[in-house]
């Protein structure tokens, strides 16, 4: 079940590529919703709701590295609005502090998966990089109602 784990988020992503070619809007929400994926089973195994897997762990966090990684293209002028779209304007009015917020996620993201070893380091680690999205998402993302 491990593998078929990394294997559905490799192909998400590879598919996220394809699609992103010729839509920035879709391909972040692609990716924004593969992290979304991925932290529902972070937040599971970290109340103890679903058991540690160590290569689950792992796959978790090179989610949003890769994440972070490909959103810092996603963000054209051309691509402020439409796709329904949830980023926040305040995007292109601040890019250079949005683009530090993915850069540090991303880096955070590869910090952690090298730190993780056992349940009790992944439960420490994930909140942590969780703090990353609430962040951006506090100042970068449009409130739906």
């Amino acid at each position: 079940m491990t593998i078929r784990t990394m294997l559905a988020a490799a192909v998400l992503l590879a598919g996220v590529t394809a699609v992103a070619a010729q839509d920035p809007i879709a391909q972040r929400k692609a990716l924004m919703k593969a992290n979304g994926d991925q932290a529902r089973t972070g937040a599971l195994m970290a109340r103890g709701e679903m058991p540690f897997d160590l290569a689950k762990a792992q796959a978790i966090f090179q989610t949003y590295a890769d994440s972070a990684a490909k959103s810092k293209a996603l963000y054209p002028e051309t691509a402020k609005t439409g796709g329904d779209t949830a980023a926040d304007p305040r995007i292109w009015q601040n890019m250079s502090d949005f683009q530090a917020k993915l850069a540090k996620f991303g880096e955070d993201a590869t910090a952690a998966k090298g730190k993780v070893k056992d349940e009790a380091s992944f439960k420490a680690t994930f909140s942590e990089v969780q703090k990353n999205c609430g962040g951006c998402h506090e100042s970068y993302r449009v409130k739906k109602s």
